[in-house]
């Protein structure tokens, strides 16, 4: 953990400063539909949880593309996501959420790995009732289709579960670089499967407040499903924040297919003004599951492999704050999960969540 800390404290000083009030740098004269977005994610439950069990670990990094509505001139843009868009556009213009010209539409690449162990790691034969080991090495492409109120994301995800994710090797190298004991049972991982996920999520921006002091609050819902061989689930949630200066955009994510949510969305986004260089705010939300598979609790699909009873229903409890300086959005999230499986040691686990969005 101490490495990961010190690579993300690294990452933060070789950033761009921010342009304090007053400057006319260029780079905070432009709009957010021609502006990038780079989302560098890691989770932990060692993070104010002091655990090494369960969902453990997660790193996940997402580029977000600036505005590709059919008909801008945007000649600087990357030729392969322009040449995707052509080829998917005679499709797209049957579902005007995610082509609707009077939108920004914009596309992401995400990759990123997860990591999950029993509760009890020191054993080479891990107990049939917790939780089996498993790695899952991930890439996910996405649309999005926004307005400064609503978000649109169609997500599909590929990857691999099973000792080709390299679990053992990233989990164990990194305790022994820090002199921390191995993990004994990832003998007993999940088998090699490829894997496949199509996600749908819609979310809101609704009742901003924006104050005269700069103070305001936004209420931030969102909806989605996901259907595939590591997961199956419906989704409802929402997120409640406060501060000074709030962000332009939907608010906060975990390491999942919906992520981008953190990219600024409004024409003249705070994070892109002179005049409004920084903000602060807290925020709290939810998010609940209607889960009908998941691998690393039901094991392998066409395989015998360890596996637990998992919990068909499921919520996240967040709660965090967020510091945005100029181009450079920093998050710190805790999040609390609800028992995912019957007989699961200590019930809610909880884990912490760190990202860096650089908007450029």
């Amino acid at each position: 953990m101490k490495t990961t800390l010190a690579a993300l404290l690294l990452l933060c000083l070789l950033l761009p400063s921010p342009a304090r009030a007053g400057d006319d740098g260029p780079r905070l004269a432009r709009s957010s539909r021609d502006s990038e977005t780079l989302l560098l994610f890691v989770e932990n439950d060692k993070f104010l949880g002091g655990t090494d069990e369960e969902y453990t670990n997660g790193v996940m990094l997402t580029w977000v593309s600036p505005d590709l509505t059919p008909g801008r001139s945007t000649p600087d843009q990357a030729r392969w996501v322009r040449a995707l868009l052509d080829e998917l556009d005679p499709w797209l213009e049957n579902f005007p959420e995610l082509y609707d010209p009077s939108r920004q539409r914009s596309v992401s690449v995400s990759l990123g790995q997860n990591l999950y162990t029993p509760r009890d790691v020191y054993s080479e034969t891990p107990p049939d009732n917790q939780r089996p080991y498993a790695a899952w090495l991930f890439t996910t492409l996405a649309l999005h289709s926004k307005s400064e109120t609503e978000l649109n994301t169609l997500a599909l995800t590929l990857g691999v579960v099973g000792p080709s994710a390299l679990g053992e090797e990233v989990q164990n190298n990194f305790h022994n670089a820090i002199g921390s004991r191995r993990s004994e049972g990832w003998s007993h991982q999940l088998h090699d499967e490829p894997g496949l996920m199509l996600t749908w999520q819609r979310d809101w921006r609704l009742i901003v407040a924006d104050l005269p002091t700069g103070l305001g609050f936004d209420v931030l819902p969102h909806a989605g499903v996901t259907v595939g061989n590591v997961a199956t689930y419906a989704n409802l949630g929402g997120e409640v924040r406060f501060g000074y200066n709030l962000p332009a955009d939907f608010g906060t994510a975990l390491i999942g297919p919906g992520g981008g949510v953190s990219a600024p969305v409004a024409l003249n986004s705070e994070r892109l003004q002179s005049s409004r260089w920084w903000g602060f705010h807290v925020f709290a939300g939810t998010d609940g599951r209607a889960v009908a598979r998941d691998i690393f609790l039901d094991g392998n699909t066409w395989e015998n492999s360890p596996h637990v009873s998992k919990e068909p229903f499921v919520a996240d409890f967040l709660a965090g704050a967020a510091l945005t300086l100029g181009d450079v959005k920093i998050t710190y999230t805790q999040a609390w999960r609800t028992q995912e499986y019957e007989g699961q040691p200590g019930g809610c686990h909880n884990f912490g969540s760190l990202s860096i969005a650089y908007t450029f």
